[in-house]
C-alpha cells in the first residue's frame, strides 16, 4: 500500500536515488579583499592628481590668470554632487560595472549600454598617455634625458609599463592596493615638500620667477569673466575624473554598500585640498606670465618649476608626477575593465569578457582586452603624432561629462519613489546629482562648441572641417552605437531588462 507522500513504503519521488551534483559555481570576484582605506587611495590615485596639475595648470592660468585655484575650487562642485550620487546609488546596487549597471536599471538597456561604452573607452583612450608619461618623468629624474627624448625607447619602455601594470590588476586587488598605498605616499610627500618650498621661497622673496603674495581673492572663480571660467571649468572637470574607480571595486571592498562611495566622496575632498594647496604655491611662486608663456609645454611645465623651485632636488617633483601616472595606469584599468565585466555577465557583450581568474579571482579576460586595446590605440595614434595622442585626451572630456551627467540622472530617476518623504532625499538624492548633471551637459555643450574649431586642438589641423577631438569623440560614438546594435541583434537578452526603481525596502533600512 503506498503512502499518502507517493512512493511505495512511503518513499517519495526520487528519494534514496543520488541527485546529480550541482554544476561548480562560476568564481566570483574577491569579496573583502580590501577596506576603505585601500579604496580611498585607488580613488585618489585614479585621477593622478601630480599628472593633472602638471598637465593644466599652465593651461588655466593661461585663461584666468590668478583665479586659477578659484576655477579648481568650482570644478570641485559638480564633481562632489555627482559623487554623492555614485554613494546612493551604489548602496542600493553593488555592481561593479556602477553607471552602466544604474543607468540600466532607471533609464532603460540603450541608455545603461552607452554609459558602459563610455567608461570603457576613457581607459582605452588614457592608460597609454598616463604610461608615457611615466616613463618620460622616471628618464628625467634618473637623468636619462636622451632616452627620454628618443621616441623608441619611450614607447617600449611605456608598452611594458602598461603590461606590467596590467599583470598586477590581474594577479589580485590585494596587491594593486599595496602598490597603490606607496604611490599615493610618495605622490604627496613629494608635492607637499614642493609647495612647501615654493610658498617659502615666495615669502622669504627669494623666487627666481614673478613670484607673488598669495590672496584669498584668487579663490573668486568669477574673477576673470564668464567665457575665461567656462574655459577654465573644461579643464577644471579633468583634473578630478577617475574618483570613481573605488566605486567600481564595490564588489570587492569590505562594507560594499558604504564603504566604496564614502571613498569616493572623500577622494573628490583630499583632492580638492591637494589641488588648491599646490595650485597656490605654483601661482605664487611663477606668476602668471611665465605659466602663459608655456602653457603648450604642459606637462613639461611642471619639470621647469622643478628645477626652478627645487634646484638640484628637481627629481623630487619629477617623481612625483612619475609615480602619479604610473599609479593611474594602474588604476584606470579597474573601472574599464569592470565595466566591461559587469556589461558581459548581463549579455550586453561577448561572455568570455566575463571571466574570472579561478585563482586571482579577478576578471582578467576583460583586463587583458582593454590592455591590449590601449596599447594598439597608443601606438597608432602616436603613429598619426603626438599632438594628435593629445587630441585624444581632449576626447576624454566629452566622454567624461556624457557618463557623469547619466549617473546624476539616473540616480534622481531611480529614486524618484522617495525624493519627497524628505528634505534629505530631496536635496541630496534628487536636487543635487541633478544640478551636477546639468552643470556637466552645459560644459558638454560648451566641450563640443569649443572642439568644433580645429584651431583649439593640439594639433592645430582640420579633420572633416572639424577640430580632431570632436572627431574621435563622434567616432567613439558612432562605434559605440554600431556595436550596440549589432549586439542586439546577435544577443537580445539584455535588452529584454526593463526600468524599474529602488527596493523601498533597501532605502528605509539603511542608514543614509
Amino acid at each position: 500500500m503506498d503512502d499518502e507522500d507517493g512512493g511505495p513504503g512511503g518513499r517519495r519521488p526520487g528519494e534514496g536515488v543520488p541527485a546529480a551534483p550541482d554544476p561548480p559555481a562560476e568564481p566570483g570576484l574577491k569579496a573583502g579583499a580590501i577596506g576603505f582605506l585601500d579604496a580611498l587611495v585607488i580613488g585618489l590615485n585614479s585621477t593622478s592628481p601630480a599628472y593633472s596639475l602638471a598637465a593644466v595648470i599652465g593651461p588655466i592660468v593661461a585663461l584666468v590668470g590668478f583665479y586659477a585655484p578659484g576655477v579648481m575650487l568650482a570644478s570641485f562642485v559638480p564633481m562632489l554632487l555627482i559623487a554623492a550620487a555614485f554613494y546612493y546609488l551604489n548602496k542600493v546596487d553593488q555592481d561593479c560595472g556602477t553607471t552602466f549597471s544604474w543607468v540600466t536599471r532607471a533609464m532603460g538597456p540603450w541608455a545603461g549600454w552607452l554609459g558602459g561604452w563610455a567608461i570603457t573607452m576613457t581607459g582605452v583612450l588614457v592608460i597609454g598617455s598616463l604610461a608615457d608619461v611615466a616613463v618620460h618623468f622616471g628618464l628625467l629624474a634618473a637623468g636619462l634625458d636622451s632616452w627620454a627624448s628618443n621616441e623608441l625607447i619611450r614607447q617600449s619602455l611605456t608598452v611594458v609599463v602598461i603590461l606590467v601594470m596590467t599583470a598586477i590588476c590581474v594577479i589580485g586587488t590585494e596587491m594593486s592596493a599595496r602598490l597603490q598605498d606607496v604611490l599615493i605616499l610618495a605622490q604627496v610627500f613629494f608635492l607637499l615638500v614642493f609647495a612647501v618650498v615654493a610658498l617659502y621661497r615666495v615669502y622669504a622673496g627669494t623666487s627666481t620667477l614673478d613670484g607673488t603674495t598669495p590672496s584669498l581673492s584668487w579663490l573668486n572663480p568669477f574673477g576673470a569673466g564668464g567665457t575665461a571660467l567656462t574655459g577654465g571649468l573644461l579643464l577644471g572637470v579633468f583634473i578630478y575624473w577617475g574618483w570613481e574607480s573605488a566605486v567600481n571595486l564595490t564588489e570587492e571592498v569590505e562594507d560594499s554598500a558604504t564603504a566604496p562611495g564614502k571613498a569616493g566622496i572623500w577622494s573628490t575632498v583630499v583632492l580638492l585640498v591637494t589641488y588648491l594647496s599646490v595650485g597656490y604655491a605654483v601661482v605664487a611662486y611663477a606668476g602668471t606670465k611665465f605659466l602663459t608663456e608655456n602653457a603648450e609645454e604642459a606637462e613639461d611645465v611642471f619639470a621647469v618649476l622643478a628645477h626652478e623651485v627645487m634646484g638640484g632636488w628637481d627629481w623630487v617633483v619629477l617623481l612625483a608626477v612619475c609615480t602619479s601616472a604610473l599609479a593611474s595606469t594602474q588604476t584606470t584599468i579597474i573601472p574599464a575593465s569592470r565595466t566591461a565585466l559587469s556589461m558581459s555577465r548581463r549579455h550586453a557583450l561577448p561572455p568570455h569578457l566575463a571571466h574570472i581568474h579561478p585563482r586571482f579571482r579577478t576578471p582578467d579576460v576583460s583586463t587583458w582586452w582593454v590592455a591590449g586595446i590601449a596599447i594598439a590605440w597608443y601606438l597608432v595614434v602616436n603613429r598619426i603624432s603626438e599632438n594628435a595622442l593629445l587630441d585624444s585626451l581632449t576626447a576624454l572630456s566629452l566622454l567624461i561629462a556624457f557618463y557623469y551627467a547619466l549617473t546624476g540622472v539616473a540616480c534622481a530617476v531611480y529614486y524618484r519613489r522617495h525624493l519627497l518623504e524628505n528634505a534629505h532625499n530631496l536635496l541630496l538624492i534628487g536636487i543635487g546629482p541633478l544640478v551636477g548633471a546639468g552643470l556637466l551637459a552645459w560644459l558638454l555643450v560648451e566641450s563640443i562648441n569649443d572642439m568644433s574649431n580645429p584651431q583649439n586642438s593640439a594639433s592645430g589641423v582640420s579633420w572633416f572641417g572639424l577640430g580632431p577631438p570632436l572627431v574621435i569623440g563622434i567616432g567613439i560614438a558612432v562605434t559605440g552605437l554600431l556595436l550596440m546594435c549589432f549586439w542586439r541583434v546577435r544577443d537580445g537578452r539584455f535588452w529584454q531588462e526593463r526600468r524599474g526603481v529602488v527596493d523601498p525596502a533597501l532605502v528605509h533600512t539603511r542608514k543614509n
